[in-house]
């Protein structure tokens, strides 16, 4: 931090302090709700960072939160624009989906509940949406219309129970459901996992979504780290991060495979156009065949 605040800060200073003072007031009650009074002071109006450390960190975390959530209102969109245009779902797990979307929303649920800041969970509810149109597209591209509207009625049902009307889920209920969402979290991968290493490749899965998850899952746990102390939340980003690792690691390596759609109709063509055999049968009636016959 001394280099940094030596190196880099303290030169553009006389620069930097004429852009602070002209910032409107309603962005630094912002910063001051999101890092609080003397972080702001030490960070934002005295421009140094090696006043207070924990500031530093903290001031990171809620940078990384903000951009996670950011990242996260597109994170999905690469997928269901490729869902849509090649109307075909080769290689999305419906099941993967399912898993993160129960888990997405038992999350979001249990930090509106217990009101940890919105920067540490906002983008379970935007990826949540996400994933909603990723497992109707896979089930109507599955030829699966009435399941497709069965996930959502199930969706709808949950999210009123979980969020709308907290009777009917207390909260030791609700704590054993988070415990659980971590496991669901890691299983959702189980299946995507499972389906790209049987097709050979991946399919229709969109890289942007993999690799984008694998750095805001990696991000969540320095969140989580900085500013909730709940270990239910951090042992489950922690297993997220290690199956989001294989699935980059497989999307690199079936990189240039061919998508499973493809090669299976190209296996289908090879079956329905049999070889040809010579018999040794000569042409049956209709055919035209040399004849040694003289005219007369």
């Amino acid at each position: 931090m001394d280099l940094l605040q030596n190196s880099v800060i303290a030169p553009l200073q006389p620069y930097l302090e004429p852009i602070v003072s002209a910032i409107p007031e309603p962005v630094h009650d912002a910063v001051v709700s999101l890092i609080g009074k003397p972080c702001h002071s030490a960070l934002l109006l005295d421009l140094d960072v090696t006043k207070d450390p924990a500031c530093t960190s903290l001031a990171i975390s809620k940078a990384l939160g903000l951009a996670i959530v950011g990242a996260s209102a597109v994170v999905k969109i690469p997928q269901i624009l490729k869902l849509i245009s090649s109307r075909s779902s080769a290689g999305v797990s419906f099941v993967s989906y399912a898993l993160e979307t129960a888990s997405l929303l038992i999350t979001l649920s249990y930090g509106v509940r217990n009101q940890f800041p919105f920067s540490t969970y906002g983008e379970t509810a935007l990826i949540a949406v996400q994933d909603i149109a990723v497992g109707v597209l896979v089930l109507n591209y599955a030829g699966r219309s009435a399941a497709a509207a069965a996930f959502v009625a199930v969706v709808a049902a949950s999210v009123y129970a979980l969020l709308f009307d907290q009777t009917l889920v207390d909260a030791q209920t609700m704590a054993y459901l988070q415990a659980g969402a971590g496991a669901l979290g890691v299983a959702s991968k189980a299946p995507q996992i499972y389906t790209i290493w049987r097709e050979g490749g991946t399919g229709q899965l969109s890289a942007f979504a993999v690799f984008n998850y694998l750095a805001g899952s990696l991000s969540r746990i320095f969140t989580t780290l900085q500013e909730v102390d709940d270990k239910l939340i951090l042992y489950g980003f922690i297993a997220g991060f290690s199956l989001n690792v294989i699935l980059a690691t497989q999307m690199l390596w079936y990189w240039n495979a061919p998508a499973p759609k493809q090669k299976a109709s190209h296996t289908k063509v090879a079956e329905k156009v049999p070889s040809a055999k010579s018999t040794g049968a000569s042409p049956k009636g209709g055919a035209k065949t040399p004849t040694t016959r003289r005219r007369g």
